[in-house]
């Protein structure tokens, strides 16, 4: 089966190139439907990263959030045009002690192998998890992000010790409102404080016990436990934050991600007993506990229905630069590709 693939091959710059699929193996054939953008995709798409890593990772298809439907199934698990969130974290051996998306030898798609902007996607049956027709498609397409949150939640349950009277979380934007969204449904009884930099970002988080700007944080305002959604070069100045506002064995849970070194001050992280986590990515569990709290909590969609940004069809490149280019000038939001293909 000939496949489309189109690979980003130098800043700003898709081609198309052309692949075979092997009908005859156990994999699934994939139809992409809801493509969405994200940081590390532009990342990519604008030539953010170092040089080095530019020239090992390109040409590579973009984009690892999206979800699309059957084509065909060897398994018959499936149903052609039965609707499925695709996982991009592709494990290739077993670990009882390692998640699967922290195993050294796993891939990941978009980076380091084609992701979903194809017109075809191959993948193993357990790479997908099928999506409730109930669900709408253009959040169920940045799936792959609320399971990061949904990961790094469950982790803060499993490292985090007893006393949880109160949560800080730092950052406004997307991840930072997802992990929140996510956190509240999760652990109802906690209060739940958010910090960011923008007041009209920070007015989403209606459903916070409280939003204060990282300018104008109490003194005297101290959190059991805290989560870092910034990343970039504010990283720091947030963790110097939550350090200051922790109380003493709190845990730190990172998910922001920059390309540079972040100098952290380690003397009041020994001086209070203090645990850093880092979550990155998700695997199969956590994709099927955020197909599930979507299920049971169908207010959790509606409240991600904020974060939709622009929502562009791509027919063509022409089209896929633009949605790029759109997403680089958003102020807030998710962009999503319905990808016509």
């Amino acid at each position: 089966m000939l496949n489309t693939i189109y690979r980003l091959v130098a800043p700003r710059r898709f081609e198309v190139e052309f692949s075979d699929i092997n009908l005859g193996g156990k994999e699934l054939i994939i139809r992409p439907t809801h493509l969405s953008i994200c940081h590390a995709d532009q990342r990519y798409y604008q030539g953010l990263r170092p040089a080095a890593v530019m020239k090992k990772k390109l040409p590579m298809a973009l984009i690892h959030e999206g979800i699309g439907t059957v084509v065909h199934d060897p398994t018959g698990e499936y149903s052609v045009g039965q609707s499925v969130v695709m996982i991009p974290n592709t494990p290739t051996e077993e670990d009882s002690v390692i998640a699967e998306n922290y195993r050294l030898s796993s891939k990941f798609r978009a980076s380091g192998f084609d992701g979903f902007m194809q017109e075809h996607v191959a993948m193993s049956p357990d790479r997908v998890v099928p999506l409730d027709e109930s669900i709408d498609k253009v959040i169920a397409a940045f799936t792959e992000l609320v399971s990061v949150s949904v990961h790094s939640i469950s982790r803060f349950d499993r490292f985090s010790h007893e006393r949880r009277n109160s949560v800080g979380i730092w950052g406004d934007g997307n991840l930072g409102y997802i992990t929140a969204v996510l956190f509240k449904y999760m652990f109802p009884q906690i209060k739940l404080y958010i910090m960011g930099v923008d007041i009209e970002k920070l007015s989403q988080f209606s459903f916070a016990d409280g939003t204060f700007s990282v300018s104008d944080i109490p003194k005297d305002l101290y959190f059991d436990h805290a989560f870092e959604c910034v990343g970039g070069g504010a990283s720091q100045s947030a963790i110097d934050q939550i350090i200051d506002h922790i109380q003493p064995e709190g845990t730190i849970s990172l998910l922001g991600v920059s390309e540079y070194a972040i100098p952290i001050n380690t003397r009041m992280v020994l001086e209070k007993g203090l645990r850093f986590y880092g979550s990155s990515r998700s695997g199969r569990a956590d994709f099927l506990k955020t197909i599930e709290l979507y299920r049971k909590n169908p207010e959790i969609v509606g409240y991600l229905r904020n974060i939709v940004g622009a929502q562009v069809q791509v027919r063509d490149i022409p089209d896929m630069n633009k949605a790029f280019e759109m997403d680089i000038h958003k102020s807030i939001g998710k962009t999503i590709m319905i990808w016509d293909k």
